[in-house]
């Protein structure tokens, strides 16, 4: 055997062990992603088989590729272009509103405790009555425009966010707080080196509540005197029988609730590193 031919054979088997080592890599992530998404997977093949053999109606139930059809049309053809737009301008708006009134409120009254004993029972009075309940008076007092639809989706999501800061900051470890006291370090200095790092974990849990909650809100809103908005058009494909499209825009506000939600999970990760996030 020539040193060619014997290079060859050492080339070849290094190129079988790195083909095997692929494959064992793809299979792995494989099944990873059948273990996470495989019922869902069989949900929707399920629902695809059961209404397109005509064991659920397709007039109530349509075929998945119906649904993604009329997302297609919908979408690409522009019809639900401005109503996307106009549902995350609402829920965007109030969101942010939300965090930039619930954490540093929240950081504030975390710390000082007179003030939050003072403030807890009203905060729990208006947490337990129902934003939905609310709406009304909302509209009695800014009308049925914008401003009630932001607004009733801002109340909504103020509490979870704002309780949550609290929660974090009273859990944060008390001495942590007394050893950087102890090596002379100031109020401000505690504050953005204990305080604020130990309240984050929290604070985003808070956040991924406030987002679902947002969108949950700006749903019903939508469904109250509005004309615009993924919400709208839910209600408004039911009422002319339009379901496939009525399921389209379902699945387009599940769809934003998993993009907001990977994307705190995301900015988590990357703030949060010494903390396990799950999604």
């Amino acid at each position: 055997m020539s040193l060619q031919d014997v290079d060859r054979s050492i080339l070849g088997a290094a190129d079988g062990a790195k083909a095997e080592e692929y494959f064992q890599r793809a299979g792995i992530k494989l099944r990873h992603w059948l273990s996470r998404y495989g019922v869902l997977l069989a949900f929707l093949v399920l629902w695809q088989a059961a209404s397109g053999n005509g064991w659920l109606d397709p007039a109530v139930f349509p075929p998945i590729d119906a649904i993604l059809s009329a997302m297609w049309r919908g979408v690409f053809g522009g019809a639900l272009l401005d109503d996307i737009a106009i549902s995350l301008q609402r829920s965007g708006l109030a969101f942010v509103a939300a965090v930039v009134v619930a954490i540093p409120l929240g950081l504030f009254m975390g710390q000082v405790r007179p003030i939050e004993n003072a403030l807890d029972p009203i905060l729990q009075l208006f947490r337990q009555t129902s934003a939905l309940a609310l709406y009304p008076v909302f509209i009695l007092l800014l009308g049925l425009g914008e401003a009630s639809k932001v607004f009733v989706i801002f109340w909504a999501t103020l509490f979870p966010l704002l309780l949550n800061t609290i929660s974090g900051v009273k859990e944060v470890d008390s001495k942590l707080i007394e050893m950087a006291r102890v090596y002379g370090a100031s109020r401000s200095t505690v504050f953005r080196r204990v305080v604020l790092p130990g309240a984050i974990p929290s604070i985003f849990v808070g956040l991924r509540l406030s987002a679902t909650t947002a969108l949950l809100l700006l749903i019903a809103s939508e469904m109250i005197g509005a004309n615009k908005g993924v919400g709208f058009q839910v209600m408004n494909a039911q009422y002319n029988f339009q379901i496939p499209l009525m399921f389209a825009a379902i699945f387009i506000l599940a769809g934003l609730g998993l993009i907001a939600n990977y994307a705190l999970v995301f900015a988590q990760r990357r703030l949060c590193r010494w903390s396990d996030v799950s999604i």
